[in-house]
């Protein structure tokens, strides 16, 4: 399965997160570093997808194609 990183965009613009506030909210360093999960240069870890979802407020299941 793969990840659908436009939903994950998608979902974090809807509720107006920044890329600074995303990364403190899953204890990254910086937007930067999230960023890069979020278009693909890092996998996203499974034990990070729960607190993905809490924080989009979605199912683990959405974020996946």
């Amino acid at each position: 399965m793969n990840l659908d990183l436009k939903f994950i965009k998608t979902k974090r613009k809807e509720k107006g997160y920044s890329l600074q506030y995303m990364a403190k909210a899953l204890g990254l360093s910086n937007a930067s570093q999230y960023y890069k999960y979020e278009i693909g240069y890092y996998k996203l870890k499974a034990d990070m997808l729960p607190l993905l979802a809490k924080i989009l407020n979605c199912n683990i299941e959405n974020f996946f194609i």
